[in-house]
């Protein structure tokens, strides 16, 4: 599963890392103030939780057991949801209802899965 998170953390990465540049100059041009604080902080947390993607990656593979596989689980998820509820409101200006919400619940399962898998042998 290690190699999952990591090949999942890497396509978060490059979508955030394609994202930013196309938030510094082409967003600019189509989206008000609002909509561009939004997909900031949408950036941001995708490209925080690629970076959380790799760590567990490496941290499955060296420790291994369900806990971290469930930490990659919940971080891909709940970046998945999360982003799309973002994206798609600043963006799109489309309410998702609770998707966002719902995967920012998981990507804070995701750390605390995290953190009882260091406390675990």
């Amino acid at each position: 599963m290690h190699r999952l998170w990591l090949f999942l953390g890497a396509l978060a990465g490059l979508g955030a890392v394609a994202l930013s540049a196309w938030a510094a100059h082409g967003a600019p041009a189509r989206l008000d103030a609002r909509a561009l604080a939004v997909l900031a902080n949408g950036i941001t947390m995708q490209g925080w939780h690629a970076l959380a993607l790799v760590g567990t990656a490496l941290w499955a593979d060296r420790q291994g057991g369900w806990l971290p596989n469930l930490a990659g689980a919940g971080f891909a998820l709940g970046l998945l949801l999360f982003c799309t509820g973002v994206y798609g409101s600043a963006i799109g200006g489309v309410s998702l209802g609770p998707v966002a919400p719902i995967g920012g619940t998981l990507l804070m399962a995701g750390w605390a899965m995290l953190a009882a898998s260091a406390l675990r042998r």
